[in-house]
């Protein structure tokens, strides 16, 4: 008799404006808030793996706050940062202290990170890598957080994509800032 262990699901959890944009034209993120009640820190529990594309780990994948931010920010980051982290790159090879990075075979490469035990595993970015992931039907999940702003311009969180890919609504909040998240799932054949 086999046990089949789970096979971890790849969450995509990111804040987008109104108008559809991961940042400003600039890289700027002024916009995001930051609500105590949209459960980050539950979500950064349920997960023990960030998947960062080489940009977002260069910005965020090593973010430190500083000295005058406040304690909160600090724990979130201390527990970002506890978590194992996977960097695709074309150009950065090996590892480092703190990541290991992909270069090619990202769906081989990735399926083997989802069967390995453990918890979910959060797809943080940036839009090319979002965008190859959707192209290879690796994203189970996706949680975006809808910010009551319009920028206007900047980056867009969907890029190229080639084909239509269905989703099915399985949750939705509100918050008292405004934001609104919307959970789907990838609807699969």
């Amino acid at each position: 008799m086999s046990l089949k262990v789970k096979q971890r699901k790849i969450i995509l959890d990111l804040a987008v404006t109104l108008d559809g944009f991961i940042e400003g034209k600039n890289g700027e993120v002024d916009w995001c808030i930051m609500d105590p009640d949209m459960g980050f820190i539950h979500f950064l529990n349920q997960i023990d793996t960030i998947l960062y594309g080489r940009k977002s780990y260069d910005l965020w994948g090593q973010y430190t706050p500083g000295t005058k931010d406040p304690q909160t920010d600090k724990e979130l980051w201390e527990e970002v940062h506890s978590k194992q982290k996977y960097v695709f790159s074309r150009s950065q090879k090996g590892t480092d202290k703190k990541a290991i990075f992909i270069n090619d075979q990202i769906l081989e490469e990735v399926n083997k990170i989802k069967n390995m035990p453990g918890r979910d595993i959060w797809l943080y970015g940036g839009a090319s890598l979002i965008t190859s992931f959707i192209h290879l039907g690796l994203v189970d999940e996706f949680r975006l957080s809808v910010h009551p702003v319009i920028l206007g311009e900047g980056k867009p969180l969907f890029i190229d994509i080639q084909e239509r890919v269905y989703l099915k609504l399985v949750n939705t909040k509100s918050f008292t800032s405004g934001v609104v998240q919307l959970i789907y799932h990838l609807k699969r054949d």
